[in-house]
């Protein structure tokens, strides 16, 4: 008589309700971190930086869109699918969906390459942080490069690791194909290459792969050393003596190292654990998620376990952990690429999450409820108690109703005769609103732009002055005035929003005679507010 395979069958039962719930649970996250990204890109305008991305798509060709993209501090890619996906509409929801989702593909993405590389216990702990932090809810919620980018990379090193578990040509095709996407998204993902060109080396070797794949590898990395080539002579050689470069050095200033200035290691510590403060979003949880990030690289650099196909040596993935934040650093030590607390080393953060993912784990002794019991405490505290990264705008401040109120006063109260006076910041989100098909006119000798906008004549500064204070005010007024002739008894509207505007309530503080200016606030970051030329040439008149 055979024994019964009833055992057999229920085991197999067991096992695949098992996993059954355990995607369930996974669906549960992955849809949360889909509506707080869906909730965090609806009901606010964009900020200067969306507008500016959205205006330099919105060109007549796809060719024209390029040549624009190319006077921008990023690759082309955003530019050209934007001048696709604007032609679906334009609402801020919508032209934020592809980050929206392209950060919620993320999550999933890294929940499978973790789990792959160190285990689900690991894996489920980076699931949460990348689904639930603040950070990645923010970046993915705006129409900016870095849902984009963290996508692809992720995408990448999972296809890298199929396709040496699997042995299969067309996979590791498929991770070079990422990695281009990646770096023609934003100019980080270079560094990205550099690490894992040299970790994918090292997998290659132990793992013995067939000389089909090798031959792949070898092509694949020969097209990324061409892209680079061709990124670094059509846009990156041309953008370093660019004002956008100038003003970065300037507000970067911490990020890059200074020789006879910063001591080194100080730098290197202290830039490090900046990112780790970045990516929790509270000084407190970033400073001990430092601790365990270096912990957790620690732990894996003295692993014993061997390579294989499937999985990489804790030394090997300890490198690929690690390598980003030496390529990062080196970048800013040569003044090449800024490293720390800000989003432009955003790339690094996966790497972060990852370390100090493993580090829980390994505390809690790969016990699963344990250390999501950790997570979800490191969430909530985030949560509540993280500080916004400058700069910033508050949702109530944000809110679309603000700028809508503040477009329709300029129709209502700005007549045709009048000139509206604004910064280069404002300008950006002016056009949008107001009049999204217009290009500048010219740029005249005295840096300012002169366009017409709803049937408004306006005059903005150049990229010099991206945020118009008091103080600046008082030196360009009378060079606008001259610039442009105007005549005494001219009124010029004066109107700010976005990033760390204050104008209005500047020239209340630090000059007697706007002590009792009048100005219409839409928020704390949109405002409007009227002068007049005066006959003598020492100032505008209110």
């Amino acid at each position: 008589m055979t024994e019964s395979p009833a055992p057999t069958t229920w085991q197999h039962r067991l096992e695949n309700q098992h996993k059954a719930d355990w995607n369930l649970a996974a669906g549960v996250v992955l849809l949360l971190a889909f509506l707080l990204r869906l909730w965090k890109a609806s009901g606010t305008f964009l900020n200067l930086d969306e507008a500016m991305h959205f205006l330099a798509a919105n060109k007549v060709s796809l060719a024209e869109a390029y040549r624009t993209s190319l006077t921008l501090a990023h690759p082309p890619l955003l530019i050209l699918f934007l001048h696709v996906w604007r032609k679906l509409g334009t609402s801020e929801l919508f032209l934020r969906l592809p980050s929206v989702i392209a950060g919620t593909i993320f999550c999933w993405i890294f929940f499978r390459w973790l789990t792959r590389v160190l285990g689900p216990t690991v894996g489920w702990v980076g699931f949460i942080l990348v689904s639930l932090l603040p950070v990645f809810v923010e970046l993915a919620a705006e129409v900016r490069q870095y849902p984009l980018l963290l996508c692809f990379m992720m995408a990448a090193a999972y296809m890298l690791e199929l396709a040496l578990g699997e042995n299969s040509a067309g996979k590791m095709a498929a991770f070079f194909c990422f990695l281009y996407l990646a770096m023609l998204t934003h100019f980080s993902a270079i560094l990205f290459a550099g690490t894992v060109g040299a970790y994918s080396l090292w997998r290659l070797a132990s793992v013995h792969a067939s000389r089909r794949i090798f031959a792949v590898w070898v092509a694949g990395q020969a097209g990324a050393l061409g892209l680079f080539v061709f990124l670094y002579f059509v846009q990156i050689s041309h953008l370093k003596a660019g004002a956008s470069a100038q003003h970065m050095q300037v507000l970067l200033a911490n990020s890059y190292f200074h020789w006879g200035k910063d001591h080194l290691l100080g730098f290197v510590f202290a830039r490090t654990f900046g990112v780790l403060q970045y990516t929790f979003g509270q000084l407190a949880v970033g400073d001990i998620t430092g601790v365990l990030y270096i912990a957790g690289v620690v732990l894996l650099f003295t692993g014993k376990d061997g390579a294989s196909r499937k999985r990489p040596s804790p030394v090997q993935l300890g490198l690929f952990l690690l390598l980003p934040f030496v390529i990062n650093a080196l970048a800013a030590i040569v003044d090449s690429y800024p490293y720390g607390g800000t989003r432009h080393s955003a790339f690094l953060i996966p790497f972060a999450v990852a370390g100090v993912s493993l580090a829980i784990a390994k505390l809690t002794r790969q016990r699963l409820a344990p250390a999501l019991s950790v997570v979800v405490v490191i969430v909530a505290g985030c949560q509540m108690f993280g500080a916004p990264h400058r700069p910033y705008l508050r949702r109530e401040d944000q809110r679309r109703s603000n700028m809508t109120r503040a477009m329709d006063e300029i129709q209502q109260s700005v007549s045709p005769d009048d000139v509206i006076f604004v910064d280069f910041q404002t300008s950006f989100l002016l056009r949008f609103y107001l009049c999204p098909e217009i290009s500048f006119t010219g740029l005249p000798p005295s840096a300012f732009r002169d366009f017409s906008c709803g049937g408004h004549r306006v005059i903005s500064l150049g990229p010099e002055t991206n945020i118009l204070t008091a103080d600046l005010l008082a030196r360009r007024w009378n060079e606008m005035v001259s610039a442009y002739g105007l005549k005494p008894g001219q009124t010029v509207w004066i109107f700010q929003a976005g990033w760390d505007i204050g104008l209005a309530q500047e020239l209340r503080e630090k000059v007697p005679e706007f002590r009792d200016l009048k100005a219409e606030s839409f928020g704390r970051n949109i405002s409007l507010f009227k002068l007049t030329v005066r006959q003598e040439t020492t100032g505008p008149h209110h």
